[in-house]
C-alpha cells in the first residue's frame, strides 16, 4: 500500500542527504520521482545535502497544488512512480492535504522531510498537519549534537552567537553561519530552555565567578588544610 511518510529530525541530522538517498535507490531500479523542495540552502529548485550532493528539484512556492502538478504530469504523458519533499515543514496545512491525496488518489508513495518544530520549540503548521495525517514517523537516528556532545533536540536560532526566541516563524538561515548573521544551532532540551549557545558557552567559561565564594564554607582541595577561622589563631599571652 502506498503510503505518506514523514521522516523528521532536527536541523543538520541528515534528512536531505536521506531524501537523495531514496532518490538515488530507486531511480537506479528504473523508477521516476518528482522532486519538490522549498526554500532549500542551494537555491531555488535545488535540493541539497551539506555532504555536497545536490539535485534538481521543483520549488514548491505558496501557490503550488501538488495533487494538480502531479496530475498534470500525468495527464501530459510523463511519468511519477513516487514523490519526495523535503523541507516540508515550510508548507501550508492545505498543502499537506494534497499530498494526502497524491498516496490515496493516485496511488504513489510520498517522503515528506522536514524539522518538527522552529527556534521557539513550537510546531511549524507543515509539520503539525504531517504528524496528524502521516501513515509513518520516522525520526531520523542519525542524530546531530549539541555543543556539550548530548543527544540535539532543539533548534536554536542565533544572531551574533546569541539565541534569540522572537521573530518571524521562517528566516532562511543554516548551521554554521558567520556570527554577525542570522544562523541557526541545534541544542539539547537543557541548553536550549538556557539559551546555552557554544558561543554563550565559550563565553561564561572565559567570564570570572559570578557567584562570590566564601572561605567559611568553600571546601579545601583533597589533601589541603581546612581554612582556619580566627577563633582558632592562639592568642598571645598578656
Amino acid at each position: 500500500m502506498p503510503e505518506l511518510v514523514f521522516f523528521s529530525g532536527t536541523m543538520d541530522c541528515g534528512k536531505s542527504t536521506l531524501a537523495l538517498q531514496i532518490e538515488h535507490n530507486r531511480s537506479a531500479r528504473g523508477l521516476q520521482g518528482m522532486i519538490y523542495t522549498r526554500d532549500d540552502r542551494a537555491g531555488r529548485g535545488k535540493l541539497s545535502s551539506r555532504l555536497g550532493l545536490v539535485t534538481e528539484a521543483v520549488e514548491a512556492g505558496d501557490d503550488l497544488d501538488f495533487y494538480a502538478h502531479v496530475v498534470g504530469i500525468l495527464t501530459a504523458g510523463g511519468r511519477a512512480d513516487y514523490v519526495i519533499v523535503d523541507e516540508a515543514q515550510f508548507l501550508a496545512p492545505s498543502q499537506i492535504d494534497q499530498l494526502a491525496s497524491v498516496v490515496d488518489d493516485l496511488g504513489l508513495d510520498v517522503f515528506a522531510f522536514g524539522i518538527t518544530t522552529d527556534f521557539r520549540s513550537k510546531l511549524f503548521p507543515g509539520s503539525q498537519r504531517l504528524v496528524e495525517l502521516a501513515d509513518r514517523i520516522e525520526v531520523l537516528q542519525v542524530e546531530a549534537l549539541c555543543w556539550c556532545g548530548a543527544r540535539a533536540t532543539h533548534n536554536a536560532r542565533t544572531v551574533g552567537g546569541r539565541m534569540v526566541v522572537e521573530g518571524a516563524q521562517v528566516v532562511i538561515g543554516d548551521v554554521n553561519r558567520p556570527g554577525a548573521e542570522v544562523g541557526y544551532e541545534v541544542l539539547c532540551r537543557r541548553h536550549h530552555r538556557r539559551r546555552m549557545t557554544a558561543a554563550a558557552a565559550r563565553a561564561a567559561a572565559l567570564s570570572p565567578d559570578v557567584l562570590p565564594v566564601d572561605p567559611a564554607t568553600s571546601t579545601p582541595a583533597p589533601g589541603a588544610p581546612a581554612p582556619r577561622d580566627s577563633s582558632d589563631t592562639p592568642q598571645a599571652a598578656p
